[in-house]
């Protein structure tokens, strides 16, 4: 679900607790510190290889989320 304010990785931490997965088997996924994966939950932008290793991890396309958000800022 898109909001008003896009915040990727609240929507990233959001999608990974829906799938009842932890943050060390993501972290292990994408070959990322759990560190590092903590940082990008408080980021609300993150680069598009990152996003999309995080994509195919969780299997969700976060990618149409932003295109959906994008949209809704046109109107």
């Amino acid at each position: 679900m898109v909001t008003n304010d896009m915040h990727i990785g609240n929507r990233i931490k959001q999608v990974l607790d829906e799938q009842g997965r932890s943050i060390t088997w993501l972290a292990n996924k994408i070959d990322c510190s759990r560190e590092n994966l903590y940082k990008i939950f408080k980021r609300s932008w993150i680069h598009t290889d990152m996003l999309q290793k995080i994509s195919i991890a969780l299997n969700h396309d976060f990618f149409r989320e932003y295109s959906k958000w994008l949209e809704k800022q046109k109107a």
